[in-house]
């Protein structure tokens, strides 16, 4: 029987094509689309995120217990760019004052909130902060922040609800209320965003209700 040899392989079959320019364009493109993608995500996580408590305090007056606070936060890049496209971004303070009951659970004296509203007005290009009835214009974020970073001589509790006689603490809260965003922005939002916004601590009180001790709201 006779057999046939293989037939020659030429190696110019086995080397690859060199890519064509078009290809080789493309890729770079697709590349640095990858790029900016990646920064896009790790931008809000960049930024500083929660609120940082940097003052309170109380004053008993003839009329009841008033409180005054000051926080200090940097806001979030997703939140500020949902601002200039026009939503409205809710701040929310809440205050409780407790009275410890060694044979029952702890009694509520009173519980109080206070809300802001912060939006940008593109017809006067400034940004406006409303409180309890009360607008305010400004020129910068900065300074509308500011207006919103706190408040003194706020009245969370009433002369006759409060007890000489009792031991008591305060439970404080303030935070980005993304409860008041538009339904739709809700089912996307997440902590990694850059969303997760605020601050809870609770404060024993002396006698005189004035703060004692701060941790961290269980």
């Amino acid at each position: 029987m006779l057999l046939s040899s293989p037939a020659p392989v030429h190696r110019c079959c086995l080397q690859p094509k060199p890519a064509s320019a078009a290809w080789q364009l493309l890729c770079h493109f697709g590349a640095a689309l990858l790029m900016a993608v990646c920064l896009a995500l790790a931008a809000p996580a960049a930024r500083a995120e929660g609120v940082d408590l940097t003052g309170i305090s109380t004053s008993r007056t003839e009329e009841g217990l008033d409180l005054s606070f000051s926080t200090r936060f940097e806001l979030p890049r997703a939140a500020e760019d949902a601002l200039m496209k026009g939503v409205s971004l809710y701040f929310v303070a809440e205050v409780s004052l407790q009275r410890k009951r060694w044979y029952w659970r702890d009694a509520r004296v009173s519980k109080v909130s206070r809300g802001w509203r912060l939006y940008w007005y593109a017809l006067t290009r400034q940004y406006r902060v409303s409180s309890g009835g009360l607008t305010q214009s400004f020129n910068n974020l900065p300074d509308a922040l500011a207006s919103l970073r706190g408040v003194s001589g706020w009245r969370i509790a009433e002369a006759r609800e409060l007890d000489e006689d009792g031991s008591h603490y305060l439970e404080f809260a303030y935070r980005l209320d993304t409860s008041q965003l538009p339904k739709p922005m809700q089912i996307g939002l997440s902590a990694g965003q850059g969303w997760n916004l605020g601050v809870e601590r609770v404060f024993g009180l002396n006698p005189d209700f004035s703060p004692r001790t701060s941790a961290p709201a269980p």
